[in-house]
């Protein structure tokens, strides 16, 4: 719809999308909707909460894997640096862990990518309004799903240990001894069910619990 069609008051939408292609797909295809703007475009998790700063968007829309830090993490931030900002989370990973985070850090909504953008435009109305708009196969696993059984460290451990990392990399890295390293190692291991490190690490993410 031509500009000068607009409803002089329009959503005024940040969006976070790694892939280039997709990222413009999603601007063309919700700035066709008559009241949404999308004012601005980050193809980085860093970059987030700077571009929200100046474009002072009424909800942002997150991917979850972005380089570097995730879209989860930019939640909680922009919960700090832009109250009024309104989040939802649009990603290709439908897991009950990352809901429960994404909640935690303060988002009004979850969604995943397979939806019409149709479904995406009226949850971006919903959420503006005060409404949570929650993925409905997701939040009905999430329902089943038992809490991240990982401490906050253990999971600051085992994202450290990630692409072949030492302990003694691990431990100068969080500033801890290399035995407190080896103790939550040894605890998430226990805690995942799983036989090492890395399959710890596996079955984390796969959960969504990091």
């Amino acid at each position: 719809m031509p500009r000068d069609h607009r409803p002089a008051k329009s959503i005024r939408v940040l969006l976070a999308e790694d892939q280039g292609m997709m990222r413009g797909a999603l601007a063309l295809l919700l700035g066709m909707e008559a009241d949404i703007d999308v004012v601005a475009q980050v193809g980085t998790g860093d970059a987030i909460v700077g571009a929200a700063l100046e474009s002072r968007p009424d909800v942002a829309l997150l991917d979850i894997a972005l380089p570097g830090i995730s879209g989860l993490d930019a939640a909680a931030l922009l919960r700090e640096e832009t109250p009024d900002c309104r989040v939802l989370i649009l990603t290709t990973f439908g897991r009950p862990g990352y809901l429960r985070r994404a909640m935690e850090a303060g988002a009004a909504g979850f969604l995943v990518k397979d939806g019409p953008v149709e479904e995406l435009a009226r949850a971006i109305r919903r959420v503006l309004t005060g409404e949570t708009v929650i993925d409905p196969a997701l939040a009905a696993a999430a329902l089943g799903a038992g809490p991240n059984p990982l401490t906050a460290r253990e999971c600051d451990v085992l994202k450290a240990s990630a692409d072949g990392a030492t302990v003694a990399d691990i431990a100068s890295k969080l500033h801890l001894s290399e035995s407190t390293v080896r103790n939550y190692l040894s605890s998430a291991i226990g805690r995942t069910a799983t036989r090492n490190r890395m399959e710890a690490l596996r079955e984390a993410r796969h959960q969504g619990w990091l």
